[in-house]
C-alpha cells in the first residue's frame, strides 16, 4: 500500500484539491466565516485560505497505480 500525503502531490494536484476544499469551506462555513473575518478584522481570503489547507489534512485520498 502506498501512503502519500498533501504535500507528495504534483503543484496541478494540490491546486485542484485546494480549490475544492475552498468550496467545500465557503458551503459550510461561508458565512460564519465572513461573520469572523469582520467581528476580527481579518481578510477573508487569508482566513479562507487557511481553513482549506486545515480541511485538506482531513481528506483520504485514494489513486490508481
Amino acid at each position: 500500500m502506498v501512503h502519500l500525503n498533501y504535500t507528495h502531490l504534483d503543484e496541478a494536484t494540490q491546486n485542484y484539491l485546494l480549490a475544492r476544499s475552498k468550496e467545500e469551506i465557503v458551503q459550510k462555513f461561508g458565512n460564519e466565516l465572513q461573520k469572523y473575518s469582520v467581528e476580527n478584522d481579518m481578510a477573508y481570503k487569508t482566513l479562507l485560505e487557511e481553513e482549506a489547507i486545515r480541511n485538506l489534512y482531513n481528506y483520504e485520498f485514494s489513486f490508481r497505480i
